[in-house]
């Protein structure tokens, strides 16, 4: 080793579990799942569309009422 490294501020990287992750939450994808999309940027756009189509159906769903509400309407 050089004598003009300077080691002094260096740090040790943990590995596995109790390592400290940097760029937020991190999900990993079942092997069949992660075959179907070439990078991460394809998994978002996805989860993203997905996302929408549950939202836009939410809004367009009418609430059901169940049965004791309709009785009670009715009477």
């Amino acid at each position: 080793m050089q004598s003009e490294y300077d080691l002094k501020n260096l740090r040790v990287r943990k590995l596995g579990t109790g390592r400290k992750n940097f760029c937020g939450t991190t999900v990993q994808l079942e092997p069949d799942v992660a075959a179907m999309f070439p990078n991460d940027r394809a998994v978002n756009e996805a989860l993203r569309f997905l996302i929408r189509i549950i939202q836009q159906n939410q809004i367009q769903t009418p609430e059901i009422q169940s049965d004791s509400e309709l009785k009670s309407t009715n009477k």
